[in-house]
């Protein structure tokens, strides 16, 4: 292997189930953990409520992709399963729908640990000094993907380690400090009622599930996709749940709302305010390590979601032939992200966090509505049909819930990738069934 390639061949494919669980829960463990307390103030403690909501509904989508794996072994991620169970136009659309997300959630995860950096540089909570350190972690982990693929998996999961170390120490805090008080006090910051602001909320807690689907985008590179992509789905979703809901309840327990708003690095906060400023500085230097981790399990998704586009003839070859990666395909997703962490700069890294999120999580819901649906089309037993049903409704449900603001651009979205099949069809070239770089003539 070279610096200019990235193959899926010999070694680099060798995926066990347990690191892919592994780089589920450390997909989803990151910057959802670490920032979104300060993200879900106005929310409150009641956002609890919203945690296992999430949970079991991300539970039942790792069921979703676990059917998926199984009945279609040899399908090349999501915009494969899409495009097996609904036709080439949906796996066009989760093909292009899925790299986006990766795209624009890669830089919300480069804001979140900019905004745990801050806790040692100050100069990198404001704008300027904010979008710099967010293009250097960018432009970081994509050379640690150019690399390799399992240079970048190994990566996350030594980050989830080192990333857990803090939150375990953030929990033990929370005990000690628990006040019943400050919790109550938190509930419900805003004043609306539960049945408003947790349903409201849904859309940005999602955000720390986002990445369920990982063993699935990555069945390519597993050992036994037919069996290991549903034991890493589901095992690292009940360790990233069982995870949030008590961090969760540990921060809301010791530090106000109000005071929750206005932090970068609420875990941290937590910490120093029990431990020590000391202890707390070794918190935030875990979670810097957790997030850019995370950042670098998401841009190898997106990559391998770029190839496998191209391999199916939804994207240009260059951004791959068969199983193999070039160089161009994590370079022009380096590109695109800057721009994305350029022109998405906010006066607060909790306000860009928020807005990038949310997009990023109505817009992966609607992916995880369509494979769904294929698994519908695809089972033939009554309760993978079931599943199926279930994670269309709960994908549904989320989405409706979601604020307009952030509707109105997926909507847009998928608009325009409509009007690009119809470009796509005239100008299709054969998918490559085989993955060895040729299409049948």
């Amino acid at each position: 292997m070279t610096a200019a390639t990235v193959t899926a061949t010999g070694s680099a494919r060798q995926l066990g189930w347990g690191l892919a669980a592994l780089v589920v829960a450390g997909n989803m463990i990151g910057s959802g953990l670490y920032l979104l307390p300060a993200t879900l103030a106005p929310t409150g403690s009641s956002s609890v409520i919203g945690w296992i909501a999430a949970g079991a509904g991300a539970v039942t989508l790792a069921m979703v992709f676990a059917a998926l794996g199984r009945l279609q072994p040899g399908a090349d991620g999501l915009s494969g399963f899409a495009e097996r169970g609904l036709g080439r136009f949906f796996g066009f659309q989760t093909a292009l729908a899925f790299w986006t997300a990766c795209l624009v959630g890669n830089v919300a995860i480069a804001v979140a640990a900019t905004g745990y950096l801050g806790y040692f540089f100050p100069v990198l909570k404001t704008p300027v000094g904010g979008v710099f350190c967010n293009l250097a972690l960018i432009w970081l982990t994509t050379g640690a993907y150019i690399i390799g693929a399992r240079t970048a998996a190994r990566f996350a999961a030594l980050a989830l380690a080192v990333g857990l170390a803090p939150i375990v120490v953030a929990v033990a805090a929370g005990a000690i400090a628990f006040d019943p008080a400050t919790f109550v006090d938190s509930w419900s910051p805003s004043g609306a009622p539960l049945i408003q602001s947790v349903p409201a909320s849904l859309a940005i807690i999602f955000w720390a599930f986002i990445g369920v689907e990982s063993a699935a985008a990555l069945s390519a590179r597993v050992k036994d996709p037919a069996r290991d992509v549903g034991r890493a789905s589901i095992a690292g979703v009940l360790l990233a749940t069982v995870v949030y809901i008590l961090a969760t309840v540990a921060v809301f327990g010791v530090i106000p709302a109000g005071i929750l708003a206005q932090s970068s690095s609420p875990y941290a906060d937590l910490i120093a305010r029990v431990f020590g400023a000391s202890i707390g500085g070794v918190a935030a230097a875990c979670a810097v390590v957790k997030a850019t981790g995370t950042l670098s399990g998401w841009v190898m998704l997106g990559g391998e979601t770029a190839r496998a586009a191209a391999r199916q003839g939804y994207l240009a070859a260059g951004f791959g032939h068969g199983e193999t990666t070039p160089i161009a395909n994590p370079l022009l997703g380096g590109a695109i992200m800057s721009v994305v962490a350029v022109i998405s700069n906010q006066a607060t890294l909790g306000e860009q966090f928020g807005h990038l999120v949310a997009l990023t999580s109505v817009l992966s819901l609607v992916i995880y509505g369509l494979c769904a649906v294929a698994l519908f089309r695809l089972a033939g037993r009554p309760r993978d049909r079931v599943v199926a049903i279930l994670g269309l409704l709960f994908s549904v449900a989320s989405v409706a819930a979601a604020a307009p603001g952030y509707i109105l651009p997926t909507a847009i979205f998928f608009t325009v990738t409509s009007l690009a099949w119809l470009r796509v069809r005239r100008n299709r070239r054969p998918a490559d069934p085989d993955g060895d770089g040729t299409r049948p003539a």
